[in-house]
């Protein structure tokens, strides 16, 4: 793997935090929180770490793999998606809008590049991904499978039933990641339902269990690539990644209270302000 430019990564983890806010705000609509806080994981996969096949292919053979379950943040994945050539950044002005292959949550069926499974029913992410990497093994393909979860999503009583499958099948080419923000939409996670010892947990489900900060893009680089190194042991993999909600925007870090709601036009100024143009609107 090539040495990062940290730099340029800034730079476009900026542009896309600003495509976020605008595109929640231009409908009132969409979850500006926690995809400001996934912005540096998602520039750092997608323009430096994931080996990726373009024009996209459906089939996914020969390629990494990348699924998001935590679907509602769909804003962050489809500026990325746009802004690393999978379609063109203009589409990302109608987002949420009537007949736009940009919904709310990702779906399939208006064929949206980068998108392979429609997600967001939250706790199924992971079940899907784990069949995938199976399938990638089974076919003796030498390729990463990801998937993205919410800390909140695993209080869904599936994504353990995919970790003990993926424990027991020895399902070792997957690296999960979860946004371990301590935020869901009802409240910090430790009122609405404690997740505990996670570390532990995962351990006791049979994973290989590392944890980081998210929102730095070296560290993020950093660990996905100590996370492969995992890979092919036996053991399926996690990254217990700390985020912060509204992660770049000062009044949105680290409340619950951005998990679904977008800015006003004030708020909006405010939010560019603090965020630099690096690419372009669109």
């Amino acid at each position: 793997m090539n040495e990062p430019n940290i730099q340029e990564l800034e730079k476009i983890a900026s542009q896309v935090r600003r495509d976020i806010v605008r595109m929640v705000h231009a409908v009132n609509s969409g979850h500006p929180g926690g995809s400001l806080g996934c912005t540096d994981f998602f520039t750092a996969m997608y323009f430096h770490v994931m080996n990726l096949k373009k024009p996209f292919d459906p089939d996914g053979i020969g390629e990494d793999l990348f699924f998001l379950s935590n679907g509602h943040i769909s804003p962050v994945w489809y500026s990325i998606l746009a802004r690393s050539g999978y379609f063109d950044v203009a589409e990302l002005a109608t987002f949420r809008k009537l007949d736009s292959r940009l919904q709310g949550h990702p779906a399939t069926e208006e064929g949206l590049p980068g998108i392979r499974v429609a997600s967001g029913s939250l706790g199924q992410g992971l079940s899907v991904a784990v069949g995938a990497a199976q399938t990638k093994k089974l076919n003796n393909e030498d390729n990463t499978v990801y998937v993205l979860m919410g800390d909140g999503e695993l209080n869904e009583g599936q994504v353990w039933e995919a970790a003990m499958y993926a424990a027991h099948h020895k399902v070792d080419n997957i690296i999960a990641t979860v946004d371990y923000n301590r935020q869901q939409i009802d409240g910090p996670i430790e009122e609405v339902m404690s997740l505990m010892d996670l570390k532990a947990k995962w351990e006791a489900f049979g994973w290989t269990v590392i944890e980081s900060h998210g929102n730095d893009i070296s560290e993020v680089i950093k660990t996905i690539e100590h996370a492969k190194t995992l890979t092919g042991k036996g053991k399926p993999v996690i990254n217990l990644m700390r985020t912060e909600m509204g992660y770049g925007v000062d009044f949105m870090v680290g409340t619950h209270k951005w998990h679904g709601v977008a800015p006003n036009d004030e708020q909006l100024a405010d939010a560019l302000s603090q965020l630099e143009e690096t690419l372009g609107d669109y």
